[in-house]
């Protein structure tokens, strides 16, 4: 069982959002006595793009930063640390436009760092954040889960085997303006089984 859960909530809805609604029900399965969960939110507080300034910083080597430098990647350390100190994640993750929320494409720009998260080799880029379990739910109006329109999903997944993050698991509660109740019903027992 986790010891420790970041959970991560995408949605710009706060009344409504079945993501959020989900996540969270996930995270609760999850917790028993002892475990820590940080909550990390994302869509009601967006986080900054990242700019000029921010790129020049992160290429910039450690030991060469400036005091202003280090500032600007401040809360970049603060999601990384977030991370690595979880031993599991639940990304609450809506379908917007068949992608992801844009809240939540900052978030990765945030946590996707060379010599952070992840390392280039001989052999192409090598996650650093390996040894952890990820939930993610993903929610949608009318974009089936796993279809050639879903660009949500697989892009999830591939970030987060790429800071090395490979155990993933994808709840979907999809289409939901068609097949609502079926599919919360159907997410809320994958849900119950995953921690059991």
């Amino acid at each position: 069982m986790a010891r420790k859960i970041l959970h991560v909530d995408a949605s710009a809805r706060q009344a409504g959002s079945v993501s959020r609604e989900l996540s969270q029900h996930l995270v609760d399965a999850l917790s028993d006595t002892g475990i820590e969960v940080t909550k990390r939110e994302i869509g009601l507080s967006p986080l900054p793009l990242i700019s000029e300034t921010w790129v020049g910083a992160n290429f910039t080597p450690e030991e060469d930063r400036s005091d202003d430098q280090k500032k600007v990647l401040e809360l970049s350390d603060t999601l990384i640390e977030e991370i690595e100190a979880a031993d599991t994640l639940v990304l609450g993750v809506p379908i917007y436009n068949f992608g992801v929320p844009a809240t939540f494409k900052a978030w990765v720009d945030m946590i996707a760092r060379a010599r952070k998260t992840f390392k280039y080799t001989e052999n192409g880029p090598v996650g650093l954040l390996e040894g952890k379990k990820a939930y993610v739910v993903i929610a949608s109006g009318g974009t089936q889960s796993g279809s050639e329109i879903d660009f949500a999903t697989p892009y999830v997944r591939h970030v987060l085997g790429f800071v090395g993050i490979h155990d993933v698991s994808i709840i979907a509660a999809d289409q939901l303006m068609a097949t609502g109740d079926e599919k919360l019903a159907a997410a809320r027992e994958q849900i119950a089984a995953l921690a059991a």
